[in-house]
């Protein structure tokens, strides 16, 4: 019999935020796998459940962690934040697949930090945008910069993820010097959420300069308009052509 495991994207985390298919999913699974700040976050709306959880830096073990609970017969949720296939378990979790027998991989998709925080914000991304971020762990920091300079000239919004840690605490204002030197006005619209959809929401706009002075943390998104992007009454609006 083929066991199942299914990798659900819960959003921010707050049942609200998570799509009906992501809560009946983590309803009717027997364990829920995860990291364990984001398994922290369902406890109270899945009581019931089973938890299993893996520090950060230990992804690969915590994927192991669900096959071998799926072969125990086990009904599986792998939980990420966002969307399980946006900086998520997706990939990782299909890569260890063909080791494993008679599993089947089902990806149930969440709201992702760029759209949740953009909805905070106006309308940053309403045009072409990429969305990068700014963790080297697992990405030499000449790719980050090569991504950042493409991103100014094919004049794409941007949504940053990852932006800093206490250990990378300026690496944003690497990225928006890098940005600068690419071509971006410093004049540019900016804004930051910090902890979205959580406790102590808080949203920030300003220009491309300020925002290189700014201090932010890995709970934070940032979002850069492109060369038509602007500030409005405290929110990011980017135009896609329509006349108003």
């Amino acid at each position: 019999m083929k066991k199942v495991i299914t990798l659900v994207g819960i959003g921010p985390g707050k049942l609200e935020m998570m799509t009906e298919e992501a809560v009946e999913a983590l309803t009717a699974c027997d364990v829920i796998v995860g990291y364990t700040v984001y398994v922290e976050l369902l406890k109270d709306s899945f009581p019931d459940k089973a938890f299993k959880t893996t520090p950060m830096r230990q992804e690969i073990e915590r994927c192991r962690m669900c096959f071998s609970l799926a072969n125990e017969g086990k009904s599986v949720c792998m939980v990420c934040s966002g969307d399980a296939g946006v900086y998520g378990m997706a990939a990782p979790m299909y890569a260890l697949l063909p080791e494993y027998e008679d599993v089947e991989l089902v990806v149930v998709p969440g709201i992702t930090a760029a759209n949740s925080g953009a909805a905070l914000l106006g309308a940053p991304l309403n045009h072409d945008y990429c969305v990068i971020s700014l963790s080297d762990l697992l990405t030499p920091w000449s790719v980050i910069e090569k991504r950042l300079r493409a991103a100014v000239e094919g004049d794409f919004a941007i949504a940053i993820y990852n932006p800093g840690s206490k250990k990378r605490f300026d690496y944003l204002m690497r990225a928006c010097d890098i940005l600068l030197d690419a071509g971006a006005k410093k004049e540019r619209a900016c804004g930051y959420v910090e902890s979205i959809g959580r406790q102590g929401t808080q949203t920030h706009v300003c220009t491309l300069a300020e925002l290189r002075e700014c201090q932010v943390n890995m709970f934070t998104t940032v979002f850069i308009g492109n060369s038509q992007s602007y500030l409005q009454d405290g929110k990011i609006i980017t135009r896609r052509g329509y006349v108003v």
